[in-house]
């Protein structure tokens, strides 16, 4: 990289700003650098002129043939940019501030560095053109209400029960194998929505995450079913113990029981990607010597290449965070969820960890909601906010209502 300057080019401070905020060694890993290292990337081709738009030359000079660099930037040009992102991307109102956002966060680590001399991007003229704040509070986002967590649960009892009972009772092995593996799947489905509608633990501490190497998805080894409990990588950065309450733990029993993994260092949520399931068992067997003709006759005695993933104990990824949410999507269709929510149209992760603390805090209170959620009194106060405000407008009711008594 060059000398910090006026003249510096926008693109050279982009790795630099993505390894600060990024996670992991070396600043390599996480969801955020690869938001914002997206979203820089339209940023520069936009500022260079290169946006599909003939009318839009970009911000360098007509006469000048270079880059766009900091001599190039005032309020002016966050200004347009805030415009380019309301009009002519078709993106929704959260959408547009989400992706302003990360440039103006790299706006004002270039102030820090010394690459510019103000914070442009947050000027009152630069975020002008932003949608306004649509006044959406933490209690209006989604939480699995009662009804759904029941309905939700339930359905995926009945799935992995019925699916088990099948399994059982089939004395074939062929037909048992098929049955066993569908009976995984109906177990592993259930253990998973029954944690996320009762502990409150983010998907993203339970799953793996492509981006962040630190988070591979929780293994068996870091369960505790006598105790109630499960180490958990937090969104501290740290590893902490979870609770696991009682509805949880005979989903988990029953589905342990079925799996019986090869070791405790297994996922407890494996993938049941077939190509994914199919690539690790043939490398892996490859690794051992297999010749390819062997490989294939093994797995042909095998209805599916999990089942030859714990025979031969193969280790299989965790399931993703994302593959999470698309197994929500199809269980909460199958289940016939009525959903209200205008962001997600499925039972979202996040909201049975919501629900859970909505629970939480009208049974115990905010500190110990605080405490199961892992979280600071004080944001836990702010996210659900609109309880406190219902049991102050019952208090008000309650007075009103002994001032009349007493007329």
């Amino acid at each position: 990289m060059r000398g910090r300057g006026p003249s510096t080019p926008l693109a050279e401070t982009f790795e630099r700003y993505l390894q600060d905020k990024g996670k992991g060694r070396g600043g390599s890993g996480g969801n955020y650098r690869r938001n914002a290292a997206r979203e820089l990337e339209r940023f520069a081709a936009w500022a260079a002129g290169d946006h599909g738009s003939d009318s839009w030359a970009g911000i360098v000079p007509r006469d000048a043939d270079r880059e766009p660099t900091f001599d190039d930037i005032d309020e002016r040009v966050f200004r347009e940019y805030a415009r380019h992102l309301t009009g002519d991307r078709g993106l929704k109102q959260n959408t547009v501030k989400t992706y302003y956002a990360y440039v103006s966060a790299w706006c004002g680590w270039c102030v820090n560095e010394g690459y510019l001399g103000s914070h442009y991007a947050q000027r009152a003229s630069a975020t002008a053109p932003l949608p306004e704040d649509d006044g959406r509070k933490p209690g209006d986002q989604q939480s699995w209400t009662p009804d759904q967590r029941h309905a939700f649960t339930r359905y995926v009892d009945e799935q992995a029960r019925t699916a088990i009972e099948s399994f059982t009772g089939l004395d074939t092995e062929s037909d048992r194998q098929r049955e066993r593996y569908v009976a995984l799947r109906a177990a592993r489905d259930r253990a998973l929505v029954f944690i996320l509608a009762y502990t409150a633990v983010r998907v993203g501490e339970l799953l793996r995450d492509p981006n962040d190497p630190r988070r591979r998805g929780v293994r068996w080894e870091e369960l505790d079913l006598e105790d109630g409990s499960m180490e958990v990588y937090r969104k501290k950065q740290q590893w902490d113990a979870a609770s696991l309450p009682d509805p949880v733990i005979a989903p988990l029993e029953s589905y342990r029981r079925l799996m019986d993994p090869p070791s405790d260092r297994w996922p407890v949520f494996p993938t049941f990607d077939q190509r994914t399931l199919a690539e690790l068992v043939r490398d892996e067997l490859a690794d051992r010597g297999h010749r390819p003709a062997a490989i294939d006759e093994r797995r042909d005695g095998y209805a599916r290449d999990l089942l030859l993933a714990l025979d031969a104990d193969i280790r299989p990824p965790s399931l993703t965070t994302d593959g999470a949410r698309s197994l929500l999507k199809r269980l909460t269709d199958e289940a016939n969820i009525e959903i209200t929510d205008q962001k997600h149209d499925y039972l979202a992760p996040h909201g049975g960890r919501r629900g859970m603390g909505e629970v939480l805090v009208r049974a115990f209170g905010y500190t110990v909601a605080a405490r199961y959620l892992d979280n600071s009194e004080e944001m836990v106060r702010e996210r659900y906010s609109h309880i406190e405000a219902g049991e102050l407008g019952d208090v008000a009711t309650e007075a009103l209502e002994a001032i009349d008594r007493d007329t």
